[in-house]
């Protein structure tokens, strides 16, 4: 059933032209995704819809039952409200409901046979139904929970920042559940577990939803459509983000005119995906399937739980495949020992030690407020170590920070790349019209006259972005380096730091983007905690997520008494220590199973290189992966099999 109808839509904002002619429709239960170039007016699309903007020409027709809701992006709350309350106030009609509902089923249960009573208690239901709002106080516990506002729950709502202000007005959002809900770049200034828990309420509750969104993780995750405005139009694409790509690619390449440069990245970006996405997305299902096998054997041997947390930390911290070796042939940048860093008495990194190489690209990643940031201002130098070290060699660093502080806000684009003058600028060694560089950049000739503070956000983080690649560093430091880009800048982004020769560290909370970029991740995991993995990481937390629910299986487990299964022998001798073979078995064979990850991953790189499959011949090479895996797969159950043994008898 359609709730909002656009027809023949036209809208202008001065001299230009947003959108012309545009139809849009969105039906009961669709998740929609609008993506599109900073500009092209996706917010004034949306706007529309809402009613926030009336169109120049063009019908807006809406189902006047329906609620539309939108999120602010600078939320406003009345005076002396504590962020509970300011999250409550906006449930004040569901509270109301769900009391009326009780008064009625006290009535009915004296007068059963009431129609008027019996009609309204109906009604009622229905929309405790429509909106899920039966068990209101546990679900605004959980979400103050799981959006890191129960520290706040008590104070004074406007007094926390603007991102702090966005969470509390979207956990109310989300609690009163409209029948279409609008929310524009809801992920900005949530960590990636907040974005987990706000993907699946919105599955789970069957929102409507309209999203304007950079994150393509999160777009994948829940959206059944993609809408793209593009010159002056929209485009439809059905389903997430793997399939827009397929989609799009179709359409360009059936189109007369040529475009041969997106074309290729959409080729590109759809290789990544099946080569990445889809393989994790298997290997995660039958993990899945396996912790939920585990559930049902728990119940009678609870140590068989034990057996995959150690496998699954395992898997999840994962093998540097560059080994000891790859270290004496990389120009070793940062040697940090032992590292600790407190700041009001809270401990943000304890006891951390690394080394970060000449080509390593590191995404630091975890909860907000967990120490990421300050984690690039003690590599940078900016801040000083409570405790141990870091080693700096001689090399130069390109930083961008998210207040874009190497920016002039006076100066225009031009004078900012060519601060002496002229219209050439060096790149990485190569001389480059300064309008060549800037155009792959997605400007315009006209904005190289135009001075930099009179730029979008996003914009001052392109050109931040492009003036910071054009310098001869031998490592970049990015501090959450995607915000306020639409998707197509972050894929030039992808693309010129895939080509970077030198070191790249950043701070992200983009999972897409962390998976395509980053080699080896640095895992904050607060208390001061922090950890390395070599894992992708959408696998990381998928890893960290069955880690979880095998520890909370463990608490169900030993809640309850477990079943023996009787033995021949009443009184089984007691092992004290390690048979020779298990000793042996133990101490060779983590070697044994580096080794043939290592083989894995070559064999891996084999069957993506044509010349390489096509000499030892594809059937050969797929034969000695499956061979070699179930080596490996043997292998690994006989360590853990003796790793617990030895555990438990130390």
């Amino acid at each position: 059933m359609a709730l909002v109808g656009l027809f023949n839509i036209h809208k202008n904002y001065d001299v230009k032209q947003l959108l012309q002619g545009v139809d849009f429709q969105l039906n009961e239960g669709e998740r929609v995704a609008i993506v599109g170039q900073n500009g092209c007016g996706k917010s004034t699309l949306i706007k529309i819809i809402s009613g926030e903007v009336v169109a120049d020409e063009g019908t807006r027709i809406l189902d006047k039952s329906i609620i539309i809701d939108a999120l602010d992006q600078n939320p406003h709350f009345a005076e002396n409200l504590n962020v509970r309350d300011a999250i409550e106030n906006e449930l004040t009609d569901l509270k109301e409901a769900k009391e009326r509902y009780d008064e009625l089923s006290t009535l009915i249960s004296e007068d059963f046979e009431n129609k008027k009573l019996l009609d309204e208690h109906a009604k009622i239901s229905n929309y405790l139904d429509h909106h899920n709002a039966w068990n209101l106080d546990d679900k605004v516990e959980r979400v103050l929970q799981e959006f890191k506002l129960k520290e706040y729950e008590y104070r004074d709502v406007n007094s926390l920042s603007g991102g702090e202000q966005r969470r509390v007005a979207l956990a109310s959002l989300i609690l009163k559940k409209p029948d279409v809900l609008l929310l524009d770049e809801p992920t900005n200034h949530l960590d990636v577990y907040m974005v987990e828990f706000l993907e699946e309420i919105l599955i789970k509750e069957k929102f409507t939803l309209l999203i304007i969104s950079h994150d393509r993780h999160f777009i994948n995750s829940i959206v059944t459509r993609i809408v793209e405005v593009e010159n002056m139009n929209i485009v439809s694409y059905e389903g997430g983000y793997d399939n827009y790509l397929i989609l799009k690619e179709q359409r360009m390449q059936s189109m007369a005119k040529t475009h041969d440069t997106l074309v290729k990245f959409l080729k590109k970006e759809e290789e990544w995906l099946s080569r990445g996405v889809k393989a994790r997305l298997t290997r995660n299902q039958g993990r899945k399937a396996r912790v939920f096998e585990l559930r049902e054997k728990a119940k009678k041997d609870p140590t068989l739980i034990r057996k995959m947390q150690i496998e699954l930390e395992r898997e999840k911290k994962s093998f540097n495949r560059d080994g000891e070796k790859g270290v004496s042939k990389k120009k070793m940048l940062f040697d940090i020992e032992n590292l600790h860093y407190t700041i009001v008495g809270k401990e943000l990194i304890k006891g951390f030690t690394t080394r970060i190489l000449q080509r390593d690209r590191i995404a630091i990643v975890g909860h907000n407020g967990s120490g990421k940031s300050t984690l690039l201002k003690l590599l940078l130098g900016r801040l000083k170590p409570t405790k141990g070290f870091i080693d700096k060699g001689d090399f130069n660093i390109g930083y961008f920070d998210q207040h874009r502080e190497m920016l002039d806000n006076n100066k225009n684009i031009l004078e900012t790349f060519c601060p002496d003058g002229g219209d050439s600028i060096d790149v990485q060694g190569k001389t480059m019209h300064v309008f060549a560089y800037l155009k792959s950049f997605l400007f315009p000739e006209e904005y190289m006259l135009k001075k930099v503070g009179m730029l979008s956000g996003g914009e001052k983080n392109r050109v931040a972005i492009a003036l910071l690649l054009t310098k001869k560093v031998d490592c970049l430091i990015l501090d959450e380096p995607t915000n306020d880009l639409d998707i197509q800048t972050i894929n030039i982004l992808e693309e010129k730091l895939m080509n970077f020769p030198g070191a790249l560290l950043f701070v992200s909370h983009d999972r897409y983007f962390v998976d395509k970029i980053a080699t080896k991740l640095i895992v904050f995991k607060g208390q001061g905690e922090v950890e390395e993995s070599f894992q992708n990481y959408s696998e990381y937390l998928e890893i960290e997520k069955n880690i979880n629910d095998l520890y909370e299986m463990e608490k169900t487990v030993k809640a309850k008494p477990v079943e023996l299964t009787p033995s021949s022998d009443p009184k089984p001798k007691k092992q004290t220590k390690l048979s020779y073979k298990d000793q042996r078995d133990l101490e060779r064979l983590p070697d044994l199973i580096e080794e043939l990850e290592a083989k894995i991953e070559e064999i891996n790189t084999c069957l993506y290189d044509p010349k390489c499959y096509e000499e030892k011949g594809l059937v050969n090479v797929a034969d000695e992966l499956k061979r070699v895996e179930a080596e490996y797969e043997e292998m690994s159950e006989r360590y853990l099999e003796v790793l617990e043994l030895y555990e438990a008898l130390s």
